[in-house]
């Protein structure tokens, strides 16, 4: 949700009711006892509890800081980047005559743990520096080198049948092109868009993590 300016109140609680099953998704707090409204989650995931990083920055308003807010609190999602524009305020408009109008500020948005947008924004979990990041050198001189390249080295007790190290060296020749194409790929995005390349690999590790347990 970077350098999202907001929208419509209904369509930010109607995304993040998308990635929750139930709880607060945002109160709005009046001038008057009667201006007050509670939104919350009806039940229902999208990803079924799948892991969930949200990006924000700075350009990151109103409805979107919603969203990031209720995700953050509910323990949803992690929140990574800056901390948000701050634009959590509720303006009523008045028509008057001669087709004029008064827009007036009545009320303050507040996330679900009941802190209020409004001039503070979201603070993310995981903070991102804007950084360039250049590839380094491909050939450091260095040849790569493990316990197996020693001579006399110890065998993996894991390789009982000799027949099957043939299939075993296809197989890990393939793996290792695919890794080959995916750092190739990894770093382009390193390189273009830092911020996005560290949220993907926190993902992978919160993915990772939820198969292991």
């Amino acid at each position: 949700m970077r350098n999202n300016p907001g929208g419509v109140l209904n369509a930010a609680v109607d995304v993040s009711d998308a990635f929750l099953n139930s709880g607060d998704i945002v109160s709005i707090r009046g001038r008057v006892d009667s201006a007050d409204q509670m939104f919350t989650a009806s039940e229902g995931d999208v990803l079924d509890g799948a892991p969930l990083v949200v990006l924000v920055n700075e350009g990151s308003a109103s409805a979107s800081e919603i969203v990031a807010g209720a995700l953050k609190d509910q323990r949803r999602g992690v929140i990574v980047g800056h901390k948000t524009f701050g634009k959590g305020s509720v303006q009523t408009i008045l028509p008057l005559q001669n087709e004029a109008a008064l827009k007036l500020t009545t009320a303050r948005y507040y996330t679900p743990s009941g802190n209020s947008i409004q001039a503070e924004g979201i603070v993310p979990d995981i903070t991102i520096q804007n950084v360039e990041v250049t590839a380094g050198k491909k050939d450091n001189g260095i040849l790569p080198f493990s316990e197996a390249d020693l001579a006399g080295a110890l065998t993996n007790d894991n390789d009982k049948d000799p027949k099957d190290k043939g299939a075993k060296q296809d197989a890990d020749n393939a793996s290792d092109k695919g890794d080959k194409s995916e750092a190739e790929a990894s770093n382009k995005l390193a390189e273009e868009d830092y911020a996005l390349y560290e949220a993907l690999n926190l993902l992978k590790g919160l993915y990772i993590l939820g198969q292991r347990e």
